[in-house]
């Protein structure tokens, strides 16, 4: 059976450490696991970026056409996002992710044999279903681990995965070359390239359902079967979704993560055109520019994390959220000085330091999803992860309405810049920053004896 579940253990603790060369604990194999299969929808999600020069030149897209393709690219992941957290606390993650996989597959394939502009711009709308792999991600390590090194295995799993993007960028154009160069016709070598990240969701799908479970103990769905209590689950999704909606901080971090996160997708839909288009670099020579940001993604997002698990040794959640407003501010100024660059040279140098705050900003953000409501982790992720989307798409219309894609950049960074005080404005009561440090003291001590700490779900 596809979902055969593992047995019921009700005294596996959290994880208080990162072991990370180990797949023999629950904890491990998901971190692992996780990251995988967001690597895979990162890259399948943007497969079709780096090819667009391609694309455009057979179907003839104007640049409104090509601006309503981006968008359309992140426009219905808001929605997916929004839904998929609450599935996650009704029916975990290792379901959703499988069929999210399953499903998602599907446009994949559909886009290698779209024949008109109109039916690109479908199968590219349905393809941004798997960007809600994100939020699956974040939920799977915020229930696998404990307090002292959740912000580090969410961001390090983010990061890993997001690296997709990148390796799409690289991989695609060099895939499309390859065939070009065994005689294959370049229209056809596009399609054909496409069944590369369809065929990879396919098998990451058995992986996720056979190799992983919900949480340290079991599978939310036997859990709650054999009566265990699991919080939220009585609520329904819809439930946990109004309790997340109804904290002021959820929607906070929704703009903190638009302006960064959402930069980032933006950013990776167009700057392998934009090389091409502004400073007149070949497919391949783009595509290994553009990569270098998505690439940053390896190691940028999972130190975010870090710096927000040591800030809160120190300084608790508001060192976090103090870390996350310096992180925005310079991806900020960085956005102006890549807008302003007149040579490739420094174009690529200004794209390299912006890219690095920003994806450190994005595993800042997720660093603290964990701790806005235990009790709807779910509705929090997705409304958080959504806002990453509608950053994305708004940065899209923006594209549209400029002038130029220099005068985009620069706005966005004014932009970016402002939203960076959303960050300062989060705040937490002080019985909640007790609750939590008590939680985190809880985690250290356990982790300096040798155990673990707590249960896999939200408390």
């Amino acid at each position: 059976m596809l979902f055969a579940s593992p047995a019921i253990n009700a005294i596996e603790p959290k994880a208080t450490r990162i072991d990370l060369f180990s797949f023999s604990t629950p904890q491990m194999r998901a971190f692992h696991i996780t990251w995988m299969a967001f690597f895979v929808c990162f890259f399948a999600w943007f497969a079709a970026a780096p090819l667009m020069p391609l694309i455009k030149a057979e179907f003839g897209l104007s640049k409104d056409q090509i601006a309503n393709i981006n968008i359309a690219a992140v426009a219905v992941t808001i929605l997916v996002r929004l839904v998929i957290g609450p599935l996650c606390d009704r029916f975990g993650p290792r379901r959703a992710y499988t069929w999210l996989l399953l499903l998602g597959a599907l446009p994949v394939f559909g886009l290698a044999f779209a024949q008109t502009y109109e039916a690109f711009l479908f199968f590219r709308l349905a393809i941004g279903a798997i960007g809600a792999s994100f939020v699956i991600t974040q939920y799977h390590t915020s229930v696998m681990f404990a307090p002292n090194v959740v912000g580090t295995a969410n961001a390090t799993v983010g990061g890993w995965g997001n690296a997709g993007g990148g390796a799409a960028q690289s991989l695609m154009p060099l895939v499309v070359a390859a065939m070009i160069g065994l005689g294959v016709e370049q229209a056809f070598g596009w399609r054909a390239a496409m069944f590369v990240p369809g065929v990879a969701m396919l098998a990451m799908a058995f992986v996720y359902a056979r190799y992983t479970q919900d949480t340290p103990q079991g599978d939310i769905v036997d859990m709650r079967a054999a009566g265990m209590d699991i919080h939220g689950g009585k609520k329904g999704g819809w439930g946990i979704f109004k309790q997340a909606a109804a904290n002021y901080r959820t929607w906070l971090l929704a703009i903190a993560y638009g302006a960064s996160f959402g930069v980032e997708i933006f950013i990776q839909n167009i700057v392998a055109s934009y090389y091409v288009d502004t400073f007149e670099l070949s497919l391949a020579n783009a595509g290994f520019a553009a990569g270098i940001f998505g690439g940053l993604a390896l190691f940028a997002r999972a130190l975010g994390g870090i710096a927000s698990d040591r800030i809160a040794l120190l300084k608790g959640l508001d060192g976090r959220t103090l870390l996350l407003f310096t992180l925005m501010l310079g991806e900020g100024i960085g956005l102006l000085f890549f807008g302003h660059a007149a040579t490739v040279t420094t174009a690529i140098i200004a794209m390299t330091v912006f890219g690095l705050f920003t994806h450190m900003a994005c595993g800042a953000t997720y660093a603290l999803v964990p701790f806005v409501d235990r009790k709807a982790l779910g509705g929090v992720a997705g409304l958080i992860g959504a806002g990453g989307n509608i950053g994305a798409v708004a940065a899209g219309f923006l594209n549209k309405a400029s002038a130029t894609p220099q005068d985009c950049l620069i706005v966005l960074g004014y932009v970016v810049a402002g939203c960076s005080l959303c960050a300062l404005a989060v705040r937490f009561s002080p019985a909640h920053k007790s609750a939590e440090r008590a939680l985190l003291d809880e985690a250290l001590e356990l982790r300096r004896t040798g155990a673990a700490v707590g249960t896999g779900l939200p408390a």
